[in-house]
């Protein structure tokens, strides 16, 4: 596409020079980009060989059913993994690095070429899974390095056709494939390229009104004789399901069909290695969830993994926890299509303790937040809340603590679980003190000694009562209320309940593309509020002034992650691309419209003569004006939130969003400035588990791009070419028509 062949050598063409010089280095990831090892093998190895067995078979179906990520990412992602997957697999990077040199690549850009493919290992595809902006590789000579590794060199055709599909969607960076988004805004495979908001909200009408959740489905459009005809795909591992209703066409203001089978050899490879695990179940709990598990991913049914989600709920206090499905939904553009996601962990006792205490006091804090009790649960139901290791984590990200199931008529009423994960934690906010932007050099080393603590704090609270609290009221299908018509009042406005959720609709369902970011807020807020609460610190073992230093640096950090997440807005389409910094940013508007000098945001000149900000916290206020603000705050939430209030929910939180140059702060300079100064989020380098004899071993990796490259090189040992090749085949099915790659002239 862009290079031109002489002599059997590739010369590199005048594209993709100026293409380098051209772009902002924001879609860059940088060479000395943060990338830890997550640390495992000790909580491994004290595992029973039994429960080594069932690790690994769990891991195994959470790898395969990972590989789904990339088909919901980007069209183009299923195939840059298959080339660099072939390229590696051929020459790992050692290796790979003589042929780098031969081909003229300079150490530095070697190594950004490994820190692209890391990129992509890491996020399942070339968008990155914090913030859903594209990255794309910084360096001029990626096809010279293809065409000298072995593996062109042994299938050229081969190559050269991956390469001639992927090559310009690779280093594109037109508007709409500058980030994740849909119709215009951005790209998406949850639906069709030719899917617009309209299409969205009327596929969820059509499919609350036959009871399907989006959760496992995409969608795709189709224009036959002038009239719109849509497709929802459910992912399964067969195309003919047990309830065959479900497999038909339908009519609702459009034409419906409801087709099993999407994403078939994945699901098929992920029900395999969950019969596998079957056999080494701890309890009978165990078992019967992977059996759901199993039928759920075998036939598209949500259903089944509900109910493997009540099985898991009831498996209280296990050595080996998991949980694995189309989970969250952060990035459908919609908000209520779930992303794969399997995680497989192991308990770490200590840490877990003092979160079971928590869980203890929850009834007792619970009164403390700042909503009626008829806005609260009518009753609590004790969790699980354990700290755990992570052994495997597939999906687009790593996140540092999870509240689940995200189904709401099961948290409402049945429960959920907490899970904090240590090993994550442990290197995922180690900070360097010159690395700490927009700060007080007075407040660094505070805030460096404090963060860790006080993060674990803020998860835990967030998790188990941000997450875990609040009443959603409900008319179910029967016309019976979950709660008192005539005595419940607004205590915003002092009047009836007048709106509520009716039938099937849901939190997610009902406020669709606000409802994982105002979540977040919501949960957020929970934990700046508690962790105010003495009994709290007390659990997590501070005390006094101890205790007050882990407040201080806990609000700091939210204020400092509120101007942090100008990064993740886009102002051409006015648009949030990361639902956590969406949420801390609007917590920084609440605190900075409280006033009384709580919070200052400057502009000023760096020592480096450039422009940077300071952010400033005034401690002796959190007590008072701070936790004033967030309690009016979180109590207009959960109102909206608890009433299916969708038009005063989003009016409060879509102002608290807006980010713009008017006002006392100009947000959109500062974005600038954020901008400017911006670190890359870390990596993770996860461990790989193989069966030696009767034996489980686990194999580590270092802590770098190369190790983190070695680790996916090995995770398909035995079937890497059958994998590709399915991958490949589901990525065909699913392209529609592709912008036609412009000329060299076109682009420079």
């Amino acid at each position: 596409m862009v290079d031109v062949h002489s002599g059997g050598k590739v010369v590199h063409g005048a594209f993709e020079h100026c293409l380098i010089n051209m772009v902002d280095s924001q879609y860059y990831l940088p060479n000395d980009i943060g990338i830890s090892a997550l640390d495992c093998g000790e909580a491994f190895r004290l595992l029973s060989p039994k429960e080594q067995l069932y690790a690994h078979y769990l891991s195994r179906a959470a790898w395969y059913g990972g590989l789904v990520v990339l088909l919901q990412t980007s069209p183009e992602s299923p195939t840059i993994y298959v080339l660099l997957q072939k390229i590696f697999r051929k020459q790992p990077p050692a290796q790979l690095e003589a042929v780098a040199t031969a081909a003229g690549l300079s150490s530095e850009e070697y190594q950004a070429f490994l820190v692209y493919a890391a990129g992509l290992y890491a996020n399942m595809g070339n968008y990155k899974s914090f913030g859903d902006t594209k990255f794309i590789p910084n360096l001029p000579k990626f096809k010279a390095l293809v065409w000298e590794s072995q593996a062109y060199k042994e299938n050229p055709g081969e190559i050269e056709t991956l390469w001639n599909s992927c090559s310009h969607f690779l280093y594109s960076l037109e508007d709409k494939q500058k980030q994740l988004g849909l119709g215009n805004k951005g790209i998406t495979t949850y639906f069709s390229g030719n899917c617009c908001l309209e299409d969205a909200e009327l596929a969820q009408k059509f499919l609350d009104s036959k009871n399907l959740s989006a959760y496992n489905t995409r969608l795709f459009k189709k224009e036959s004789d002038g009239k719109r005809c849509y497709e929802v795909r459910l992912a399964a591992a067969v195309k003919k399901g047990e309830d065959k209703d479900r497999q038909k066409a339908y009519q609702f203001d459009a034409s419906f069909s409801v087709q099993r089978g999407d994403y078939a050899f994945l699901m098929e490879k992920v029900s395999q290695n969950l019969e596998k695990a079957k056999a080494y179940a701890a309890n009978e709990n165990q078992a019967k969830m992977l059996e759901e598990y199993i039928r759920s991913f075998t036939y598209g049914s949500v259903d089944a993994h509900k109910e493997g989600s009540r099985f898991w709920i009831k498996d209280k206090g296990p050595i080996v926890e998991s949980y694995i499905g189309f989970i969250e939904s952060y990035r459908d553009p919609f908000g209520s299509r779930g992303e794969f996601e399997g995680f497989v962990a192991v308990v770490n006792k200590a840490m877990s303790a003092r979160f079971a205490q928590l869980v203890s006091s929850a009834e007792v804090l619970l009164p403390e937040l700042p909503w009626p009790t008829a806005f609260e649960k009518d009753r609590f139901l004790k969790p699980d809340f354990t700290s755990l290791d992570v052994l495997t984590f597939a999906g687009s990200g790593i996140p540092a603590g999870i509240n689940i199931p995200n189904y709401d008529d099961i948290r409402q009423t049945e429960g959920f679980k907490n899970v904090s994960l240590g090993n994550v934690l442990a290197v995922a906010y180690a900070t360097q003190k010159e690395k700490l932007t927009f700060l007080d050099e007075k407040d660094k080393d505070l805030y460096i000694k404090w963060k860790g603590p006080s993060f674990e704090v803020q998860v835990g609270l967030h998790e188990l009562l941000g997450h875990g609290s609040g009443k959603l009221f409900v008319q179910d299908d029967k016309g019976k209320f979950n709660f008192d018509q005539a005595e419940v009042r607004n205590p915003e406005t002092g009047e009836l309940i007048s709106s509520w959720y009716k039938g099937s609709e849901t939190w997610d369902s009902k406020f669709s593309t606000i409802a994982s970011s105002y979540e977040e807020c919501r949960a957020e807020c929970v934990g700046l509020y508690l962790c105010l609460n003495k009994q709290v610190l007390s659990i997590f073992g501070h005390e006094g002034e101890e205790a007050e230093e882990v407040i201080y640096v806990n609000w700091l950090n939210m204020v400092r992650a509120g101007l942090l997440g100008l990064e993740f807005y886009t102002p051409e389409s006015k648009s949030w691309r990361q639902a956590h910094m969406q949420a801390r940013f609007v917590i920084l508007r609440v605190l900075l419209e409280a006033g009384e000098g709580l919070v200052t945001l400057s502009e000023i000149t760096g020592a480096d003569g450039r422009p940077d900000a300071l952010i400033t916290l005034d401690r002796s206020k959190i007590h008072t004006v701070g936790k004033s603000a967030i309690q009016k705050f979180l109590c207009k939430l959960q109102v909206h939130k608890s009433t299916a209030d969708v038009e005063g929910g989003r009016a409060l939180y879509e102002g608290y969003s807006a980010v713009t140059s008017d006002g006392s702060h100009n947000f959109l300079q500062f974005r600038e400035t954020v901008l400017l100064r911006k670190e890359a989020r870390k990596m993770f380098v996860q461990a790989n588990t193989q069966i030696k004899g009767e034996a489980v071993e686990l194999e580590e990796y270092e802590s770098s791009a190369a190790g983190l490259v070695q680790s996916f090189i090995q995770r398909f040992p035995e079937d890497a070419e059958e994998v590709e090749a399915q991958l490949l085949e589901l990525a065909s099915r699913d392209m529609g028509p592709r912008p036609t790659p412009p000329t060299q002239m076109e682009m420079c």
